[in-house]
């Protein structure tokens, strides 16, 4: 009887050590998904302030001719 009750209680341990795992790895996706949306923004911010300043050069080159 000792046997199976201590397969059982492994088998629980076991079981319940991944669960934690699965919810520190979700967790970590989570905040990994935060960060490459934050970090696209401003990619995109910056791509908007790199066009609006090549715009600008352009007219300044065209207004020099």
């Amino acid at each position: 009887m000792f046997w199976p009750m201590l397969a059982l209680a492994l088998g629980f341990c076991g079981i319940a050590v991944l669960g934690v795992l699965a919810i520190r790895v979700f967790i970590e996706a989570q905040r990994l998904g935060r960060q490459v949306a934050a970090t696209t923004d401003r990619i995109n911010r910056v791509a908007e302030d790199l066009e609006r300043s090549a715009t600008r050069l352009a007219a300044t080159g065209d207004a020099l001719r």
